[in-house]
């Protein structure tokens, strides 16, 4: 029987899913089971869209076509906790198996804890993050730096500390991510200074840190987070659906120096965005410095996924946050939208990514997140019950 923090090299036995599916194609083995034994009503997942650089949410309840989203996307920037939040009402009157990135799980969480969500209908199946590249700059990186056509790349991929790009004609190129952050490109400034590489706030966690010897590239490295994924796990695994063995005590012991190295190298960007030394955004000044690039577009607001409210208090009539036709906007409207964020902001950096004033506002939510921790001692994402500290203008669930 599968218990919590059990470990294991997994695979499918399905050679077409093994073969397009990333590191044995354990993930999309695993989504594919669940439909088939009706688990779960759907799984949301993520899909090349127009190419490599655009990636799509996509539900699916096919099991047939759970192929599709097979392979990893690192330009992929979307929280998936928004689509399910927003658009299939919290998985209210459905159960979804849905992959995510620990930014993702982090902010399901949240939202579980805000009754946003339904817990018990939500599988979530983790996948390991080094980050993620913005799509734009990513094409002009592999241009400048690698020296390809953007176009012909196929693969990508972090390892060892490095960018890995691969292309149709088996042409492979890799470089520093340190190199390439000190030149202004790479992961997304979020990602950089983002602790959480293995996603411990998920039910199951994947990924091919830790797989070495003749299982390196072919299997996937598992571990059961929760008793809703050791069930499933269990189950998969005595269907059929999964070929799984014991890790390798080395590899066990590699993936945490991956992760341990991945966390140290976060710190040192925090460090650098927000240490005493660094001169960014430490002062109340340089705050408003920034908030007055503002062009009140509600962008923001808008990709923010922890942002829920039906009636938003910004624009209540009742209080006058936000003057209206004033450009830039009272500082309210930030200071306000911070008061509801910063006891729950996980970092996942949506929110910077559609500001058209490019006003660093993940680096702004982040340093104070991070300080409210320091204080409180209260860690986003993580305990299922642990519930978030009251802000000045929380309402009731039902206003929500």
């Amino acid at each position: 029987m599968i218990k919590v923090n059990d470990m294991f090299y997994a695979e499918s036995p399905n050679e077409e899913i093994a073969a397009i599916g990333e590191c044995g194609g354990a993930v999309t083995s695993v989504m594919k089971f669940l439909l088939e034994e009706g688990i779960v009503d759907a799984v949301l997942a993520v899909k090349k869209g127009a190419d490599l650089y655009d990636a799509v949410p996509t539900l699916i309840t096919d099991p047939e076509k759970v192929i599709e989203s097979a392979g990893s996307l690192h330009c992929g920037t979307l929280n998936i906790a928004k689509t399910l939040n927003k658009y299939l009402d919290g998985a209210k009157n459905m159960k979804i198996a849905v992959t995510t990135k620990p930014c993702d799980a982090m902010t399901i969480v949240e939202l579980m804890k805000r009754n946003q969500i339904e817990r018990d209908n939500v599988v979530m199946i983790g996948v390991n993050c080094g980050g993620t590249l913005p799509p734009v700059q990513a094409r002009e990186m592999i241009e400048k730096f690698y020296e390809i056509d953007p176009d012909t790349v196929i693969k990508e991929e972090i390892a060892k500390g490095n960018l890995i790009i691969e292309t149709a004609n088996n042409e492979e190129k890799e470089i520093s991510i340190d190199e390439l952050e000190d030149q202004g490109f790479g992961r997304r400034t979020n990602c950089r200074r983002c602790e959480n590489n293995i996603p411990v706030m998920s039910d199951l966690a994947m990924g091919n840190w830790g797989v070495i010897g003749p299982n390196a590239g072919k299997a996937t490295f598992v571990e059961v987070f929760s008793e809703k994924g050791a069930e499933v796990l269990d189950k998969a695994i005595k269907a059929g659906a999964l070929k799984v063995q014991n890790p390798v005590p080395k590899g066990i012991e590699i993936r945490a120096n991956i992760d341990k190295a991945m966390v140290n190298l976060a710190n040192k960007w925090q460090d650098r965005n927000f240490g005493e030394e660094s001169g960014e955004l430490i002062s109340l000044d340089q705050y408003m410095n920034e908030f007055d690039k503002c062009i009140k577009c509600y962008g923001c607001r808008e990709a923010c996924p922890l942002c829920f409210c039906v009636k938003c208090s910004i624009e209540s009539e009742s209080v006058e946050w936000v003057g209206k036709g004033e450009i830039p906007p009272s500082p309210m409207f930030h200071f306000v939208r911070m008061l509801h964020m910063v006891d729950s902001c996980t970092n996942c950096g949506q929110c910077e990514e559609v500001c058209p004033a490019e006003i660093p506002l993940a680096k702004i939510f982040h340093k104070i997140n991070v300080q409210l921790q320091e204080t409180f001692g209260y860690h986003t994402g993580y305990d299922m019950e642990q519930k978030p500290p009251l802000s000045i203008i929380d309402k009731e669930p039902s206003e929500e």
